[in-house]
């Protein structure tokens, strides 16, 4: 019998993720009628090219800085519809962030809209200048202004787009 050693680029190497691998997916955007959009995959380096945005949050008594990416743009790049097209059926879907160990917290769409809240949350991918601790990371929900962390998601790898039920009449 003979061994022999497979090598695999997109593995977790050392306790950190490769640059190159998949760290966030997001899925179920339904563009304006109703038309389902392609599942988007984005990596450490997609996000590290998409705009920025900084906040300080005060935690276990000593502040951190977290960097990363708005909500907003990447549901944009996903094709989700905001602005003026955030009408109607689009007001009935929400968002699940799901993280690795199967955490999650639920927001409706709106709420990352900058037409409809200055509330800016985003995906964390860096604190104090550095990438995020493995036990938090890679990738971090922020939510600015929250007095309670709960919805602040750790280890967020999922974004999944739904729709609420339509009431009956």
């Amino acid at each position: 019998m003979r061994f022999g050693l497979l090598l695999i680029p997109a593995l977790v190497s050392m306790g950190s993720l490769v640059a190159a691998d998949a760290v966030l997916t997001v899925t179920g955007v339904e563009a304006k009628g109703g038309v389902g959009m392609p599942v988007l995959t984005l990596t450490l380096d997609d996000l590290a090219k998409m705009p920025r945005t900084k906040a300080s949050m005060s935690e276990d008594k000593h502040t951190n800085t977290y960097e990363g990416v708005p909500v907003y743009e990447i549901l944009k790049r996903a094709g989700q519809p905001f602005g003026k097209q955030m009408r109607n059926a689009q007001l009935l879907r929400y968002a699940i962030f799901r993280a690795h160990d199967g955490y999650r917290a639920l927001f409706a769409l709106p709420e990352f809209d900058p037409g409809f809240t200055s509330a800016r949350a985003f995906v964390a991918d860096r604190m104090d200048g550095k990438p995020l601790p493995s036990n938090r990371g890679p990738l971090r929900l922020i939510i600015p202004g929250e007095k309670d962390g709960a919805r602040g998601v750790y280890m967020l790898e999922r974004i999944e787009i739904q729709g609420a039920a339509e009431p009956m009449r």
